[in-house]
């Protein structure tokens, strides 16, 4: 299953131990922050990697309340068919400025290693429904 992660650069720590647990798991991961370093398309790449994701995990702190980039890639996630109970929101830093929609998605909390145990289990049980 390939997984795109949607995240604030400030972030980047917590994303990369979740990540590394992701991929231990069997989870093709896309990095944004690692994909797009060497001065790729941002826009065609990171469409790109949503079209061949088959699920989103988002991580919100207040950095991310602020990112118009995040805030794009949660509404394409909200409006695509394919990430139907499979866009994921993580709750890295507590902030208020959640948008709502994803406080109904469950929000996942806790350490990057028992949150990656959880995400799985969630996609796993996803995919045996489809």
């Amino acid at each position: 299953m390939r997984v795109f992660l949607s995240y604030a650069a400030e972030d980047r720590k917590w994303a990369q131990e979740l990540i590394s647990s992701l991929q231990d798991a069997g989870l093709q991961v896309w990095d944004g922050a690692a994909e797009l370093a060497n001065g790729n398309n941002w826009f065609l790449e990171t469409g790109k990697a949503l079209e061949g994701a088959n699920a989103m995990v988002v991580l919100l702190s207040p950095a991310a309340a602020k990112s118009e980039g995040l805030k794009r890639e949660i509404d394409y996630a909200l409006t695509s068919k394919r990430f139907k109970h499979r866009l994921i929101p993580v709750i890295v830093k507590p902030t208020a400025k959640i948008p709502w929609i994803l406080q109904r998605l469950r929000p996942e909390t806790g350490d990057p290693s028992s949150v990656s145990k959880r995400i799985v289990r969630r996609l796993k049980g996803q995919r045996e429904a489809a």
